[in-house]
């Protein structure tokens, strides 16, 4: 780093020491990573002692063109400022540098020099970086986090899991976050440098990366590519042909990766789940406690009303603006909020998925959950969109032969169920519903949504549906491939006899609600007895459904029930989704760091129909970048594809193997192993032979 024949022969950033101390020894143990409002130790390799009344001088460097200058100080000062302390042992000079817990995160460079009495440089050292993330466990950080298990799931942990399905039939994906891996967090650096507020003014932007309520908001923008360089397309239904199916994603890192190599091109294609967990990844790295939230029966409510508007036909595609995912996928980061009155420290909702603008841009958040709770919806940033995605009422409505509207019902606890985050006790979920939202029916709910400015539910145009029917739709838990049936039952708990036009309608939707294509219709006309049930039984074959069911494998059904003389029909609605089978992934033999391991991957075809374009793709943070294995011919049904893989573990620790398998019919298959991966240690009584 500096010429031998001057004063200053050289400078140690002591890496390994500073790293492991900062706890950033995953990311890097060359280059020195460090987190601010936490001291650190670099040595300057002297020729000699330091000249009589000459001194060092530290200064920092950050943007591309010294956009920001600092001079680190001599003695400490303000607890706003970089400083400096200095110690002479033998030939050379340890100084430590200390950090404000509000300093700009990003890449410094740092320069050394040797000053004059005078004034006067008479060595600089300038060839030196460094990079500096923000600190949880530093009190005084913005983003201090006082829970040692919440640290270490919401920042070290490189493996999460990601829920998905229906409120009632919750199912879970494994997802690589891998944030450590190798180059990942200057792809995150990256990512900051090409925002649209970097560009603008550099300067500007690089000042206001102290704060993290900025940062955070900087990348729910930049993970989504609407409107700017970000890093991610969404695409909401097939075909994905020239580019990569959302589903196929299990991990980060290659989307990160690809995004970079490609020079800062957008990645094809993503949806809320992917977004979410890109961004998760990219806040952990720089430090952010981050995790990642399901929230089933998601409601997208687009004119700002706290209502989710259906008009149904039972003829076409529902027609409305707004819409109610089967889930939505955001993350929460944890942060103090100095820019918001107290009480809403803590959680954060930021959502990356390109929904709606706020502000111009494409991004959502930080909102804080206790904001959404309680109802305050006057906070920063977005909170009546969030509060109306868990909050919303769902109202059915109709169009009569004369054009007017009629409301057929109205759903008021729906929405906002269940909502989802992985324990930091190990791959279980854990409900966060009661952080977003008092229990329902509670006088205290009654409270918030008067606050929020919900509507009162009225009666379906003065009047009310008959009271003496009751519409049920009961399914089993079918497997996407086999036939299935679903009944239909209408209860007539009233003294009479009643006559009903039932029409029941199945159709395959994607999990926002995109509708496919319809598997199934029927309808007749039944005569239900007093005090009885009709049941009417529909048979859904993999023939039909199969043709137009999308890669989320969901089908809704509809029934609505018109009881003559009547004027308002009761209606009900259910979301079948069908299990997917799941991969074999065994590891054979115990795994040590930088020792080839082998895993073999299996599979049993489940379909009654042939599959072709198989495919196996595989990562692992700390094991393999993402790899694919394609399978030649065709699988015939029942048939078992079997394959092997060998690898060499980088990093010890306990890390996970995620696979997922594609091909024509069948997609979204996924599977998992547990990898232990340990340091092989050589026997001390062989270390002391070598040595006499």
């Amino acid at each position: 780093m500096a010429n031998h024949n001057s004063f200053i022969v050289d400078v140690d950033l002591r890496s390994h020491e500073n790293n492991l101390a900062h706890r950033t020894r995953e990311i890097d143990r060359e280059r020195l990573i460090v987190r601010r409002g936490q001291p650190f130790s670099i040595s300057v390799q002297c020729l000699d002692s330091l000249p009589p009344i000459h001194q060092l001088e530290l200064v920092l460097h950050l943007g591309k063109r010294d956009d920001v200058v600092i001079k680190v100080q001599r003695e400490r000062g303000a607890r706003d400022r970089w400083w400096f302390n200095q110690q002479a042992a033998q030939s050379e000079i340890l100084m430590t540098l200390h950090s404000p817990a509000d300093a700009i995160i990003g890449h410094y460079r740092l320069a050394v020099l040797l000053m004059s009495p005078d004034g006067r440089i008479m060595e600089k050292v300038d060839e030196i970086s460094f990079h500096l993330l923000f600190n949880p466990w530093c009190k005084d950080d913005a983003v201090y986090l006082p829970d040692e298990r919440l640290l270490q799931e919401y920042i070290m942990n490189e493996d999460g899991v990601i829920y998905m399905g229906t409120w009632d039939y919750i199912k879970s994906i494994p997802w690589n976050y891998g944030q450590f891996e190798d180059f990942v967090m200057d792809i995150c650096f990256e990512v900051l440098d090409n925002s649209k507020e970097a560009l603008k003014n550099l300067k500007r932007d690089i000042e206001s990366r102290s704060d993290p309520v900025y940062i955070s908001r900087m990348i729910t923008a930049m993970v989504n590519a609407n409107g700017d360089r970000g890093v991610l397309i969404g695409r909401w239904r097939s075909p994905y042909l020239d580019g990569v199916a959302p589903n196929r994603w299990t991990g980060s890192v290659p989307i990160l990766r690809q995004w970079s190599k490609a020079g800062i091109r957008a990645v094809k294609y993503g949806q809320c789940w992917v977004f979410a967990g890109v961004a998760c990844t990219v806040l952990r790295c720089l430090g952010i406690p981050t995790r990642l939230i399901t929230n089933f029966t998601s409601a997208h409510d687009v004119d700002g009303n706290l209502s989710i508007d259906f008009v149904e036909d039972f003829e076409s595609r529902e027609e409305s603006k707004d819409s109610s995912w089967n889930f939505h996928c955001w993350i929460e980061s944890w942060m103090r909020r100095d820019d918001l009155p107290k009480g809403n420290d803590g959680w954060q909702v930021l959502d990356p998925t390109p929904q709606e603008l706020s502000d111009g841009e494409f991004c959502c958040g930080p909102c804080p959950v206790s904001a959404i709770k309680e109802g305050n919806l006057g906070v920063k940033y977005d909170a009546p969109f969030i509060f109306a995605e868990v909050n919303a009422d769902i109202i059915y409505w109709r169009v009569l032969p004369g054009g007017q509207r009629q409301k057929i019902s109205v759903d008021q606890r729906t929405v906002g169920r269940n909502i989802s985050t992985k324990s930091i006790y190990g791959d279980i979920r854990e409900d966060v519903t009661l952080l977003y939202k008092y229990p329902e029916g509670s006088e205290k709910e009654r409270e918030v949504y008067e606050k929020a400015g919900r509507r009162v539910t009225q009666p379906a145009n003065g009047s009310a549906a008959s009271p003496q029917l009751n519409l049920l739709i009961k399914h089993p838990s079918p497997v996407f491939g086999t036939d299935f049936d679903v009944i239909v039952e209408v209860k007539n708990e009233g003294s009479d006899d009643a006559n009903v036009l039932l029409t029941v309608r199945g159709v395959a939707v994607t999990y926002n609600s995109l509708h496919q294509g319809e598997c199934q219709r029927q309808m007749n006309n039944v005569t239900v007895a007093a005090r009885s049930a009709h049941k009417e039984v529909l048979r859904f074959r993999y023939e039909d459904y199969a043709k137009c069911v999308s890669e989320h494998h969901l089908i809704r059904v509809k029934a609505l029930a018109e009881a003559h003389g009547d004027s308002v029909p009761i209606m009900a609605v259910a979301d079948i989704p069908l299990s997917m089978p799941e991969l074999h992934v065994q590891v054979l033999g115990k795994a040590f760091v930088w020792e080839q391991l082998t895993a073999y991957v299996s599979f049993t075809n489940p379909l009654p129909v042939p599959l072709t374009g198989g495919v196996f793709t595989l990562e692992g943070a700390g094991l393999l970048s993402d790899t694919q294995i394609f399978v030649d011919g065709v699988i015939s049904p029942g048939q078992k594809v079997s394959v092997k893989i060998s690898f060499i573990p980088m990093r010890t620790g306990v890390r996970k193997l995620l696979v997922d398998f594609d091909s024509d019919r069948l997609k979204d298959v996924k599977g998992v192993a547990t990898v232990v991966v340990n340091k092989r240690y050589r026997k001390m009584t062989s270390l002391l032979s070598e040595n006499f």
